[in-house]
């Protein structure tokens, strides 16, 4: 079973979402058969790449709320956090352009390392002072190496703005086509939709249900005909 998270790396609850789904998973009697695939979606596609402003700033200018409004819900957020055993600060952290981000995830896909890498920036982003995005490109390349990736490699992409944008459009396309408008969401088999950083019971259940309504292979003939096996192959006449 294939189970598909649109998310952005500035999303903090695709970070908190992520660390639901994950428990759900974890409890999941068929998890080691269960695929994970990481797809893109970026909140703010438009702000150009430099220009980077505090969270406060940004969410009291989005929503017009004012700044103690604003310091609120990142309080909030980082309660929620805590909860899933996530480190979170309230204060100090920027927001901008997660276009290369998204650029490198998809190289991690190829190189099976996704997870991996989107825990790292997510960690980045949300728990740890150095900012992701007003630090040189040298910044994301030691993100991409702690996750796996090769640095060699991964400054190739940066530095070839085409490299992997194609994929990052496809799959913003696709989440507008499916529906979703925001972030995380969650595709199960192409079959179900979870949309938001739901608890881990829902997760639970939506695991559940589409994993007993998976389509089951049935049989035309069954058996009868000679053909290989883990013991080798029948030979005609025996």
């Amino acid at each position: 079973m294939r189970v598909e998270i649109w998310s952005d790396i500035a999303c903090p609850w695709c970070y908190v979402g992520k660390a639901r789904f994950e428990k759900a998973l974890g409890a999941f009697p068929h998890r080691d058969e269960v695929e994970v695939v990481h797809r893109s979606f970026e909140l703010d596609p438009h702000r150009a790449k430099g220009d980077v402003q505090p969270v406060l700033t940004m969410l009291a200018k989005k929503y017009g709320m004012s700044e103690t409004q604003a310091q609120a819900g990142e309080n909030n957020l980082a309660a929620q956090a805590a909860a899933e055993g996530l480190d979170y600060r309230t204060s100090g952290r920027d927001h901008g352009n997660t276009f290369d981000m998204h650029r490198l995830l998809h190289l991690a896909k190829e190189r099976g390392r996704q997870d991996e890498l989107i825990q790292v920036l997510y960690r980045a982003n949300f728990a740890e002072e150095r900012s992701v995005f007003t630090e040189s490109v040298e910044r994301l390349v030691e993100l991409a190496v702690e996750s796996g990736l090769d640095a060699e490699e991964v400054r190739g992409v940066l530095a070839d703005p085409t490299a992997y944008a194609d994929a990052v459009r496809a799959d913003e396309r696709e989440a507008a086509e499916l529906g979703a408008n925001g972030v995380p969401f969650f595709v199960l088999d192409r079959k179900y939709g979870v949309s938001g950083a739901q608890p881990a019971e829902v997760f639970t259940q939506a695991l559940t249900q589409a994993w007993g309504e998976r389509p089951q292979l049935r049989l035309i003939e069954d058996g009868g005909a000679d053909a290989c096996g883990p013991d080798g192959c029948a030979v005609p006449g025996h």
